[in-house]
């Protein structure tokens, strides 16, 4: 085998690989919610401000294992994930309402929910600066959008970073303060809270906007 066949070969592995992998969430969408355990939501309740009425949207919410919790704690609950595997899991716990769509491109009029949470997700997206401009677009001014991310400048988000690094997971994982710079477009600054090696970015839309 020559050298340019060699190359061509490693292309196609790694192409099949990777395009096998991306799809990882689809592969263990039936056990995720076992895998991946709910944390306490009282945290992201206070971050969130909850209770309140209104539309909340949960970008990236795959399983719904966290937007479930939320039901209870405003009118409406929508679920935005891309995975169609995820989002039929989705279906089966009652009040969700999901979503196939990118989170680059959300099928949603301006302005239209109160609240937003993307929990884990930010660093699977293909574009965050895209993301993070469409969660602001579908905000409703006098609401609040709530980013959680494992804090990258932990030691033991680093080696998470390297391991999904190492499977072609595509992950890209931003540090609280880069996070909180893509809404730098809305002139705002985001508060930045943090606890342990997770961080929550939370920014509020102007009611005057």
């Amino acid at each position: 085998m020559g050298f340019s066949q060699a190359k061509c070969y490693l292309e196609f592995v790694k192409s099949f690989l990777s395009d096998f992998l991306f799809d990882y969430f689809g592969i263990l969408s039936p056990i995720y919610d076992r895998l991946i355990r709910l944390k306490d939501p009282q945290r992201l309740l206070s971050v969130l401000e909850l209770p309140q009425e209104g539309k909340l949207l949960d970008a990236g919410g795959g399983t719904g294992r966290i937007a479930i919790s939320l039901c209870p704690y405003t009118s409406q609950v929508i679920i935005a994930d891309i995975s169609y595997q995820m989002l039929t899991q989705a279906k089966r716990k009652d009040g969700l309402k999901p979503v196939c769509t990118p989170s680059e491109k959300l099928p949603f009029p301006d302005n239209l929910f109160d609240r937003i949470i993307m929990v884990d997700a930010l660093h699977h997206v293909e574009n965050a600066s895209s993301t993070v401009a469409e969660l602001w677009r579908v905000t409703k001014p006098g609401g609040r959008i709530v980013i959680e991310e494992p804090d990258i400048r932990a030691i033991s988000v680093k080696f998470i970073a390297l391991f999904e690094k190492l499977i072609l997971m595509r992950s890209h994982f931003l540090s609280p303060s880069k996070i909180a710079d893509l809404f730098s477009f809305s002139e705002l600054h985001p508060l930045i809270k943090t606890q342990g090696y997770t961080a929550w970015i939370v920014i509020n839309k102007p009611a005057s906007i």
